[in-house]
């Protein structure tokens, strides 16, 4: 079976706040990557590379992995550092 990473998604770039990225996906690694001769792009007979499985939890990913015998690596999510500062703060310096 191929190896698998176990994640939470980035938020879209058009995204302010911090909703839908509360699940974790399971992405199959691609086997044999090669490059298409018409258009030259990155391509895979590997139709696992297509599939992405959402979780609601990291448990839940972990135990799905585990029961289908797929090699697995979770790739914990960074924490947001937030900087609190006031609108004053703009002419203060």
């Amino acid at each position: 079976m191929n190896k698998a990473k176990i994640y939470v998604p980035t938020k879209n770039s058009m995204q302010s706040g911090l909703g839908k990225i509360d699940k974790w996906i399971i992405e199959f690694e691609i086997k044999n990557p090669g490059i298409n001769p018409l258009m030259g792009w990155e391509t895979s007979s590997d139709t696992l590379s297509e599939l992405k499985l959402e979780f609601s939890t990291k448990d839940l990913a972990i135990e799905y992995a585990k029961k289908n015998k797929i090699a697995f690596e979770v790739i914990e999510p960074q924490k947001r550092k937030i900087v609190k500062k006031s609108y004053s703060d703009n002419f203060l310096k």
